[in-house]
């Protein structure tokens, strides 16, 4: 499979500009064309997604969805941090789901990196991040923590319907994680 990302054409970046100037390019072509599909904020499906960030899932296409049935939540692995919890309160209490899924991924950037990384970043810059990286070894521990993480806020209100699953890059396949 390839993807625009892995072939470098002519024009891919305009040779007076930038990735983000081809973006806004495409923005423009994409807004000749756009027509309000008459949405709110509320997913049809009333599902929140909790996925990791890795360009190569395409959790739309891997999860059938359409644009308006969930909302997504991605950062670096997936991992149920303060702000996943925030996002998830946010968009139960005031937006109506009451499920989550969470989505990891089998060969995980965050399997490799320690708190080291952070160590690193405030030799390099001066300034210890406030964030944690959040890595892992285990794939499907980390999928068991996060549920645990969500079923446990006091913060959310629908806990019941909270599944993990590991995505694999190569199949497009989920497994679904028993919790602890």
């Amino acid at each position: 499979m390839t993807t625009s990302a892995s072939l470098p054409s002519e024009g891919a970046i305009p040779a007076d500009g930038t990735v983000t100037d081809r973006l806004v390019e495409a923005n423009g072509q994409y807004a000749e064309a756009f027509t309000d599909p008459g949405m709110d904020a509320r997913p049809v499906l009333r599902v929140a997604v909790v996925a990791c960030m890795d360009a190569r899932l395409d959790l739309h296409k891997a999860l059938g969805l359409q644009l308006g049935d969930c909302h997504t939540i991605r950062n670096a692995g997936g991992v149920v941090t303060d702000d996943v919890i925030r996002s998830l309160t946010i968009s139960q209490r005031a937006l109506g789901t009451r499920s989550v899924v969470l989505i990891h991924h089998t060969t995980c950037g965050l399997e490799s990196l320690t708190e080291e990384f952070r160590h690193e970043l405030e030799l390099e810059v001066g300034q210890r991040p406030s964030w944690a990286v959040e890595g892992f070894r285990d794939v499907d521990q980390d999928v068991r923590q996060s549920i645990e993480k969500v079923r446990t806020s006091p913060f959310l209100l629908h806990t019941d319907d909270v599944r993990g699953f590991v995505f694999d890059v190569k199949t497009g396949r989920l497994r679904e994680i028993t919790p602890a």
